[in-house]
């Protein structure tokens, strides 16, 4: 016989659940109805729900767009386009930080760079850049023709700015892990699960992130504003919480 819905009752409810947990061995009945810590987060960009704009020098532009699950960044030659986008929330701390990107063929010595990368303010920021690079800055980091150069860089408390070469033309997934240690954070930049730099910071709890990408057009990343239009794919990034 059915049991018409208004026969049901929040307090005939709880007991019937009281009966089959406590059958099933489970120790309270709180801990299976109380919602799981959500500890990962991925945005797939099969659109920006859960993104914002942050550009800089588009006058309210956005040169980006997805498709196919992929969002794409870019700028225009002889500009100084700075697309970004943000996470909507700014409550990003301990853990994993990863992004699924791509690096395409950048224009020679031109000042672009593709970010991926956490901001607090600009004394707490935490950076993956990825362009071509100066001349004496690839010299310095022995790049190869088919190579362009990463940053793996602390803007400041304190300072440090790593910088190695990958190759060009191919995807990457670049993480950076922050790890509370003794309540400071510690940081580890890692291209394809290779770890490239690391750090302490002076800095820990009670300083929470935005998550970033982006593609700009910066000048301390080559040797000319850039004479071609550069961009750069990202698949996906993930949050995973300590």
């Amino acid at each position: 016989m059915k049991i018409p819905f208004s026969s049901y009752s929040p307090t005939k409810t709880i007991v019937l659940l009281c009966c089959v947990f406590n059958f099933l061995g489970c120790a309270n009945l709180e801990e299976v109805i109380s919602e799981p810590k959500l500890n990962l987060k991925t945005w797939t960009f099969d659109t920006l729900e859960g993104w914002e704009d942050g550009s800089q020098n588009l006058n309210g532009k956005k040169n980006y767009s997805v498709k196919d699950g992929v969002l794409k960044m870019y700028t225009r030659a002889n500009t100084r386009d700075r697309p970004k986008i943000k996470t909507e929330a700014k409550i990003y701390n301990q853990g994993e930080y990863i992004w699924r990107l791509y690096v395409p063929e950048l224009g020679v010595g031109d000042q672009a760079s593709i970010g991926a990368f956490i901001y607090a303010d600009d004394a707490h920021e935490l950076d993956f850049e990825i362009g071509y690079g100066s001349e004496s800055a690839r010299t310095k980091a022995n790049a190869n023709a088919d190579e362009v150069l990463v940053y793996m860089t602390s803007q400041a408390h304190p300072f440090q700015s790593i910088i190695k070469p990958i190759k060009k033309q191919a995807w990457y997934t670049v993480t950076l892990e922050l790890k509370l240690i003794d309540s400071k954070y510690q940081a580890f930049w890692r291209v394809d699960g290779i770890q490239l730099a690391q750090l302490q910071l002076n800095y820990g709890q009670g300083i929470d992130f935005y998550i970033f990408c982006s593609v700009e057009n910066l000048e301390f990343i080559g040797d000319h504003i850039p004479k071609q239009d550069n961009y750069g794919l990202f698949d996906y990034v993930t949050f995973k919480a300590y």
